[in-house]
């Protein structure tokens, strides 16, 4: 996915620092009347009035959990025993900045943490970013905000601040002074931002080494890669927005990494060599600061390398080893050295079916495998205070669940922490003495617990009321059905028509995504239905919800299923949901549609053009029509290019299958759509003409790839009327 161009602030306050914001409060009350747009879709204008009321802008500060109320950061209590009191307030910050040009800090949403190791926080204030430390009340840093500044990265030891201007890195010292560590003219050479658009778990450019003093950044030379011409209709006269956008098959981008160095101001570039049309993943450093780890993964994508890069030369130092497999391989995650050992590390892998965690010396020597089983490793949170224990979440117990576990890496012994069903977002305190336990499940709106690491004690400080009071909703069942294999459970979700009536017929909406890294049925609140899924069901739609094989957390067979074929299992395993839908009494097997977004309006295209008996009605939402369209990273990964699994692309693509059209289908697509261009739409407009067929298209001006703020609402809307006039 492209990133999309935020202002400084926004940045700064919303993705710069390890910190889980909670949604904001809203108060219960019943209503009457139903539900409508404005209340479930987000750019609503009620839309917050409907979500959990929970602790703001929870973190870690040390050992200290926090949370925002008013003026004031409060420190949660970690036993039943101890009452909340106030860290630190508004006045406390102010008085420290009162000599700064009256730049007084007015609310503390501008205020976060650097990370839970350190006694600096952030405070943003317009035109200034300043360092203010907690413990000695002083400020420690004062940076110059730039309305051009993007993807900053502070340095814990050094605070120095690292960002980009426009395709240049910058940094500025605690004082202010400011060094350009890049200075291309080019826009197609881009420093410091993330790379092969954002696959591969990359979501950044900038990485600080842990000492604080040398910077690595990616640069990437895209001045080979085909201009993409997108346009802006804004203006009296439309104006050209070239996008690089390197299609399946096509030339690629070129990356190197660069390591600055604050010190000398200088700059090297590790040798990664030849080819250049390769992925450089999942960038580390190593304790000492002394060397680089990067996960080096070839264009055809079926082969990992690890190795290791003299941070002051650039010189290949080691290939620690090599993972591959017959279809792909996709690292997502860098090593990580253990906590009280900087000669041993761990590395997630798939390479026995299932996501899970290994240990190794740093000379890429296989000591074990720490994590085994049918199940996969969702997220690795951290160490015990000794290092003798590591935290990780995974889906060991259940598929559509998500628990913390503590294992001793010695041993191999593990241990769950989380107590109760549902999904568990966690935090990590500085020390790993405690984690905050963020969960839901389906019955559960939110609670906030913490555990206590060693003795697995648990006090729930925090239970969400049920954001809509004594609204009726609509009744919303998990449940599973066997793929055709009549092997493997595929999970639904499945929501009924509000005042359900089991001796009326209802119509059917599936609403489907299907494609790999997702996953839209899980035990959160309410089952994760979304707000229209909701509003339909308001409305007397029956709609339901399945997770495909070729998506996650249920092992990489279960995943890798669709290689060189998108679209053809996942639709079977939709098709085996219908067949269950058809099973129950209540479901009018004559009104069946179909409605999802980007994979999920290329899986409708799918069901509609595939199964036209069945399907009468579809909307497809920024659709991949045909696989040649798309991007590299992602196109090539899951189909090859097009020149070696030519019936591949053929047998998926929706463009050839336009004449098959029967029902009603509208498509949607934003005209700027940076990541499903709009000529996937175009192209299948152009077949179905030719073959006679008449599908409907419908653009939103100046959006990308998805509606936002009130446009969604009226995008919702729109969808909604396609079914009121042609299904119900």
């Amino acid at each position: 996915m492209l990133k999309t161009t935020k202002l400084i602030y926004m940045r700064l306050i919303s993705s710069f620092f390890l910190i889980i914001s909670i949604l904001l409060p809203m108060k219960s009350f019943s209503q009457d009347l139903p539900l409508t747009l404005e209340d479930l879709i987000p750019g609503g204008k009620n839309f917050y009035k409907y979500r959990s009321e929970m602790p703001r802008q929870l973190a870690w500060y040390g050992d200290k959990l926090t949370y925002v109320k008013g003026d004031s950061i409060m420190i949660i209590p970690l036993t039943e025993k101890q009452t909340p009191q106030v860290f630190l307030t508004i006045r406390d910050i102010n008085a420290a900045l009162k000599n700064e040009e009256d730049q007084l800090l007015k609310s503390m949403g501008r205020v976060r943490p650097v990370s839970p190791n350190c006694n600096n926080i952030m405070v943003v204030v317009p035109g200034k970013i300043y360092l203010y430390d907690y413990v000695i009340k002083a400020l420690t840093g004062k940076f110059n905000a730039f309305p051009s500044m993007e993807n900053p990265e502070v340095a814990e030891k050094t605070r120095i601040l690292a960002y980009t201007k426009e395709n240049n890195l910058y940094v500025q010292t605690p004082d202010g002074t400011e060094y350009a560590v890049t200075n291309e003219e080019n826009k197609g050479i881009v420093s410091s931002q993330a790379v092969h658009r954002n696959e591969f778990g990359i979501d950044k450019g900038i990485f600080w080494s842990p000492q604080g003093d040398l910077l690595a950044f990616y640069r990437m030379d895209e001045t080979m890669v085909t201009d993409y011409p997108l346009v802006d209709i804004s203006a009296r006269i439309a104006k050209l927005q070239n996008i690089k956008y390197p299609m399946a098959g096509m030339k690629s981008h070129h990356v190197t990494v660069g390591v600055y160095n604050t010190q000398t101001k200088n700059t090297i570039f590790l040798k990664t060599g030849t080819p250049k049309e390769k992925y450089l993943t999942n960038i580390a450093w190593s304790p000492d600061g002394k060397t680089i780890y990067i996960a080096e993964v070839n264009r055809g994508q079926d082969i990992c390398t690890l190795k290791s890069y003299d941070a002051a030369t650039g010189d290949l130092l080691n290939t620690l080893f090599t993972e591959t497999h017959p279809k792909y391989v996709e690292p997502q995650t860098p090593i990580l050295f253990l906590k009280d050992n900087p000669e041993k590390f761990l590395w997630e892998s798939k390479r026995d079916g299932y996501n899970h965690l290994y240990l190794y010396d740093k000379e890429g020597k296989l000591e074990k495998q720490l994590t085994s089983g049918e199940w996969d490793v969702t997220s690795v949170v951290g160490f015990d205070e000794k290092g003798a224990n590591l935290f990780y979440t995974s889906t060991e117990a259940s598929p559509i669940e998500n628990h913390l576990y503590k294992i001793n890496i010695k041993t191999g012994k593990s241990e769950q922490l989380t107590k109760e069903e549902g999904a568990h977002s966690i935090m990590l305190s500085s020390t790993g003495k405690y984690v905050c336990d963020i969960y839901t499940s389906q019955h559960n709106p939110g609670k906030v617990a913490v555990t206590d690491t060693k003795s697995n004690k648990t006090y729930v400080y925090y239970t969400a009321k049920n954001p809509y009071g004594k609204i009726t909703l609509p009744e919303v069942t998990l449940g599973s059905v066997k793929a055709n294999d009549d092997k493997t459970d595929l999970y639904y979700r499945l929501v009924k028509p509000l005042n359900f009536d089991p001796n009326k017929k209802y119509p059917v909406v599936i609403y489907v995504y299907g494609g790999p890294h997702s996953q839209m049925v899980n035990n959160s609140w309410m089952g994760a239905v979304g707000g229209w899924h909701l509003y339909m069901a308001e409305k007397g739609y029956i709609v339901f919800t399945l997770d495909n094989r070729g998506t996650s957390n249920r092992g990489f067979d279960f995943e890798n299923i669709v290689h060189r074929q998108l679209g053809i299992v996942e639709t079977q395993d939709q098709m085996a949901g219908v067949e269950y839908l058809k099973s129950l009494p209540y479901v009018d097997a004559d009104r069946i549609g179909v409605h999802g977004w980007s994979y999920g309006g290329f899986m409708t295209l799918n069901l509609m053009l595939r199964h036209p008996e069945v399907f009468k009605v579809g909307v497809a939402g920024g659709p991949v029509t045909d696989w040649k369209y798309y991007e590299i990273m992602y196109g090539e990964r899951y189909m090859d290019s097009p020149e070696k699994n030519p019936e591949g692309y053929k047998n998926t693509s929706m463009v050839d299958r336009a004449g098959d059209l029967k029902g009603r289908v509208m498509l949607i697509h934003g005209d700027e759509d940076p990541t499903v261009v709009m000529q996937h739409g175009l192209q299948f407009l152009k077949s179905a003409i030719k073959n006679g067929t008449h599908p409907d298209f419908f653009i939103y001006p100046g959006h990308g790839h998805n509606m936002s703020g009130q446009d969604r609402v009226h995008l919702h809307e729109h969808i909604t009327r396609y079914f009121d006039d042609f299904l119900k």
